[in-house]
């Protein structure tokens, strides 16, 4: 390109080219791509292009000139790549007269004392540094200054070099003349040629910052002990230099030898000159002087670098490389003697972490250490980071070794991530031995530690350590601290702890924190101090949804819905907007106490809040509905959902199973897509309660055929299926697959195990498993007390009692209701006399069940007037509490209060059930109140109970007693399905009437429709036979009995001979 040419593209199309700075006189600091010639009027450019896109146009003036490469230099890349030298003139006119006069001051100044003046000349490694440079004032002063005045070159060449403060110990003097000197080839030529020559005698001394710097004036290479620099672009370098460096082939030799067989051989791409293209876009290593710093291959005997991305690769490098596995680096397969270096980088670890590749990943950092290279710090924390998330105890373990190999160990920030990562996994006890090991602790580690205990559990040792902290270590806690700290005293309800910790926030000056706020009502509502919380959140300068969400729970954990629900208003009057969070504690709340119209209005502001498409919201929508006993809207909501997950369907069946709907909930369960181990749990719960325990047992085989492992909330709903239809042989065998799962010493395990064997009859079997409980609870207790009273063991039950109190165990409203029904067994009117003292003193007396317990137990005792007079102090009485009464007087004989108090009852709008009626027929038959038992014959059909097979039998022997035999032959003959109790009742009606022959008769009609005689059928038809004489036939029937059913014989002697 002519010169003219190239001032045309920077005259006449400035709009196309890059803006140009103009430095002041005396600073003209240029860029390496540009040199400057100056002079009073023209300015000379001369472009050594070695990056076109980077040069700069300077001058003296205060002006500006918009200028960038010529276009064809800018958009030809082979042009880029080829340097090229143009010299442009341009004419300006400089108005700057007064800048030769201050140049001159300086000059002066400087020849007036030179020794003030650092004289750069002879060790500038950079030509745009300054010749001379004054020591205070860090003034500057260049020889070619196009503003120096003409006597300069005269009076520098008189002047002794040691006049100058320079530490060069050069003695030659200025010889520079012509555009030459300006260039400053032949001052400064001898000494970078010495320089390169010292450069390429040993490359391995200097550093390459070509890639890293980021100012062109940054020197290229620079000596790792001198720090003298060298400057590619230098214009006073040699001829020789581009040529050396391009020669430079040991690094591809390298590559060779690490592919013994390459496919493609490629020569290096070269520029005119004979200097590589990667060598201006990238910079290399200390022996490589086109890639990064640190090699990624180092040969284990030579240790020669190789670099993937080096720019002197040949092309087919990536292309060998890509088939190689980490395990085939791993295995040494296909490299040789070679070892990766940057296949262990922060980079690759967090990839195969992400990926789920944990193993792999601490296989790449295991291979580096056994190599004796060392991983960077950053590789190990993102590998313990990884395993607490997946809580792999087994590869953290690993991850500890190789700290511990690499000499880690007392690195602060790799012992706390220890901590973390044991703590996750499980593993408290492996955490405090890293804890104690470290030689330095801070804030962090701290923090650590006790989170670590909090976090598995064990919140009292975290309060102690956390004490510890501050007292021993001298360490002040910071907010995460106390964050951490009162969620201990949260879940152990510690409140004295948690005052002395807010006296300490305040202290620290914490208290106007807001998470401090919230954690500090958190910590006060679960202690139930729920005072002390809103008045912390009162108090509160800044409140957000979590303050406001955090004391609503506080609320409702403690009961206080209204108060909950009332904050909640107050909330949205405020202008605070309730998010997911709010409306699940607010829902829950309103479930708590079966609250469903909150619950609907709830459910309408969480349509407007736009919350309704929230999973775990429209989960808590469903459970609401569905506890408060509004299976339809749970089931309404349930349809709704575009997106369920497995809580969805496992709320559903509960809801189902909770209310009786046990084809519902199996139809629900029979379309699940996926089931865990709750819904199966619900189902087989479900089933248990219903009485099916067939069904339940026979949904525990399909379970395991599916492979679902079983938990302990699987073995309770067995234990109770079995319970519910004596299926003892199948919870023997439940017994031992507890055993065999490890669940053994679990405590709701073993009292579900006491409870079947002793609801199976199996009361001994129950008491060895009671006594073999490591560690029994209030359950355990009851289960036990409940099976001797069940059996009619009144007086073992209150044994047991008495070793409960002596084990400092309370009792509960169960046990006392246990413990009155054992004293009703046996008649032990003064241990129920004290029961009821006991009873007084922990206020339950008020209770319907304990006082309708209590009237039954004195009522059994035969103490009427203490049983009237606790049902008359009861203040809600039930039917089961009139009940309770009436047959108190029914089994005493006493028809008529009896049947007084069947008026009352009715006064006070007390409805009748079953059992009121089956009393009062007995009531009726011990007085022969015949007229009165029609009229309860009435109320009975009236009700709809004339088809309930009780009460029909209680109709017959009441009409029999009183003589009515037409009657209770009528009532019989309706029965649709008739019991052994039945039959019974007509032949004792019979008997009674001396009807020996319709009883014998009445006997093989009730063979023949295939109903099992028992004892006490026996009983009554020999009683008939003799009542009327039948001596015969009495006898043939004892006989008959005792052969074909083993009758007691004792049993027919007594009736025969009576």
């Amino acid at each position: 390109m002519s010169m003219a040419a190239a001032a045309a593209g920077l005259c006449c199309k400035p709009n196309h080219y890059h803006q140009f700075l103009f430095y002041s006189d005396n600073s003209p600091a240029l860029p390496r791509s540009s040199i400057l010639l100056c002079s009073p009027l023209t300015i000379r450019i001369r472009i050594t292009l070695m990056i076109p896109n980077e040069f700069t146009l300077f001058s003296s003036s205060s002006t500006s000139l918009n200028c960038t490469p010529f276009p064809s230099l800018s958009s030809s890349s082979s042009s880029r790549h080829s340097p090229m030298a143009a010299e442009i003139s341009i004419v300006i006119t400089s108005k700057e007269e007064g800048s030769v006069a201050r140049v001159e001051r300086l000059w002066q100044q400087f020849f007036s004392d030179p020794s003030q003046w650092w004289d750069r000349r002879f060790d500038k490694g950079n030509p745009e540094a300054p010749d001379f440079e004054h020591k205070t004032t860090k003034k500057a002063l260049w020889v070619a200054d196009r503003f120096s005045p003409s006597w300069l070159r005269a009076k520098l060449a008189t002047l002794n070099p040691q006049q100058s403060s320079s530490s060069s110990s050069s003695s030659s003097s200025i010889e520079c003349s012509g555009e030459a000197e300006i260039f400053g080839h032949t001052c400064q030529g001898s000494r970078t040629t010495e320089l390169w020559e010292e450069f390429f005698s040993d490359p391995s001394q200097w550093w390459d910052t070509r890639n890293d710097k980021r100012n062109p004036r940054f020197p290229d290479f620079k000596h790792k002990i001198s720090k003298k620099a060298l400057w590619i672009g230098n214009r006073s370098n040699p001829p020789w230099v581009h040529a050396r460096l391009a020669a430079m082939v040991q690094y591809q030799e390298q590559r060779e030898s690490f592919f013994p067989t390459p496919e493609v051989s490629e020569p290096l791409e070269r520029n005119s000159c004979g200097k590589s293209f990667s060598q201006i876009h990238r910079s290399g290593g200390t022996t490589d002087l086109s890639s990064p710093k640190y090699p990624d291959f180092r040969h284990k005997s030579t240790h020669e670098g190789l670099w993937i991305e080096g720019w002197l690769n040949p092309s087919w490098v990536k292309e060998k490389m890509a088939p190689m596995a980490f395990g085939q680096i791993q295995s040494g397969g296909g490299f040789g003697g070679w070892l990766p270096n940057s296949f262990c980088n922060i980079d690759n670890v967090n990839k195969l972490c992400q990926e789920g590749q944990l193993k792999e990943a601490v296989d790449m950092v295991e291979l580096m250490v056994q190599r004796n290279i060392q991983a960077p710090i950053n590789a190990y924390i993102c590998l313990l980071k990884a395993c607490a998330r997946r809580k792999d105890l087994t590869e953290g373990n690993r991850v500890h070794a190789l700290i511990v190999q690499s000499g880690l160990e007392s690195d602060i920030f790799l012992g706390k991530s220890l901590v973390d990562m044991y703590a996750k996994c499980g593993s408290v006890l492996d955490a405090r031995k890293v804890f104690d090991t470290m030689t330095e602790h801070n804030i962090f580690s701290w923090t650590a530690i006790i989170s670590a205990y909090a976090n598995n559990g064990q919140c009292e040792e975290a309060i102690k350590l956390f004490q510890q902290m501050q007292q021993t270590a001298g360490i002040v806690p910071d907010k995460v601290a106390f964050v951490v700290v009162l969620n201990a005293c949260a879940r152990v309800a510690a409140l004295e702890q948690g005052k002395q910790l807010h006296s300490d926030i305040i202290t620290s000056g914490f208290e106007s924190d807001v998470v401090i706020g919230n954690t500090l009502v958190h910590m006060y509502a679960k202690c139930g101090c729920i005072e002390h919380a809103r008045q912390v959140f009162d108090k509160m300068s800044e409140r957000d949804v979590v303050s406001w969400s955090a004391m609503i729970a506080g609320y409702g954990q403690n009961g206080l819905v209204k108060e909950a629900l009332a904050l909640y208003e107050q909330m949205t009057q405020e202008g605070v907007h309730p998010d997911n969070v709010t409306y699940v504690i607010l829902l829950k709340a309103c479930t708590s106490i079966a609250a469903l119209e909150w619950g609907k209005q709830l459910h309408f502001d969480i349509i407007r809040s736009g919350f309704e498409s929230d999973v775990i919201v429209r989960n808590t929508l469903l459970d609401m509905y569905a506890k408060c006993g509004c299976i339809q809207r749970a089931r309404e909501v349930f349809d709704k959902m575009s997106k369920r997950d497995v809580v969805s369907w496992n709320s559903m069946i509960a809801g189902y199973v909770k209310w009786g709907c046990i084809e519902d909930a199996r139809e629900i369960f029979n379309e699940m897509n996926e089931r865990d181990v709750v819904s199966w749990n619900a189902m087989i719960a479900g089933y248990a309660q219903q009485g099916l325990g067939k069904e339940a047992l026979a949904l525990y085989e399909q379970m395991k055929q599916e492979g679902m492992r079983t938990d302990d909330v699987t073995f309770v709903g067995l234990l109770k299926a079995c319970a519910s239809i004596a299926a003892l042989e199948k919870g023997k065998q439940l017994h031992s697959h507890i055993i065999k799962s490890g669940f053994e010493s679990d405590v709701i395990l073993g009292s579900a195990l006491v409870d079947m064997y002793a609801r199976c009859g199996c009361i001994e079997e129950a008491r060895e498993v009671f006594n073999n409980m490591n560690k029994r609870d209030l359950v355990s207790w009851n289960g036990m007390i409940a099976g001797y009273t069940q059996h009619g063991l009144g007086r073992e039950a209150l044994a047991l009692y008495e070793q409960m109190k002596q084990e400092d165990v309370q009792p509960d409203k169960v046990t006392y209701v246990s413990l009155l029904k054992a004293c009703a067994t046996v008649a032990a009117l003064e241990q129920g006399q004290q029961l009821h003292s006991e009873i007084i003193k922990s206020g339950y007396q008020l209770d319907v069940v304990i006082g309708n317990t209590l009237v039954d137990m004195y009522a059994k005792c035969g103490c009427l007037e203490h049983a009237r007079w606790v049902f008359n102090k009861t203040r809600e009485r039930d039917v089961v509490s009139w009940n309770a009464m009436i047959a108190g007087y029914a089994h005493l004989g006493l028809g008529k209060p009896a049947l007084a108090l069947y008026e009352q009852m009715k006064q006070e709008g007390v409805k009748p059930d079953d059992v009121t009626y089956i009393l009062l027929l007995k009531a009726c038959a011990s007085i022969a109140a015949l007229e009165q038992g029609k009229q309860l014959h009435a109320h009975i059909i009236k009700s709809g109970f004339e088809l309930n097979v009780t009460v029909n039998s209680s109709l017959v022997n009441m009409y029999a007693k009183c003589g009515s035999m037409e009657h209770a032959r009528q009532v019989f003959n309706n029965i649709y399905e008739r019991d052994v109790v039945s039959w019974n009742a007509m032949l004792a009606g019979y008997a009674q009437q001396g009807l020996g022959k319709e009883a014998i008769t009445l006997l093989e009609q009730m063979q023949r429709e295939g109903t099992k005689p028992n004892d006490v059928t026996y009983v009554s038809i020999l009683s008939a036979c003799s009542h009327c004489g039948l001596v015969d036939e009495g006898r043939h029937l004892f006989d008959s009995m005792c052969k074909e059913h083993g009758v007691p014989t004792h049993h027919g002697s007594l009736c025969l001979h009576g």
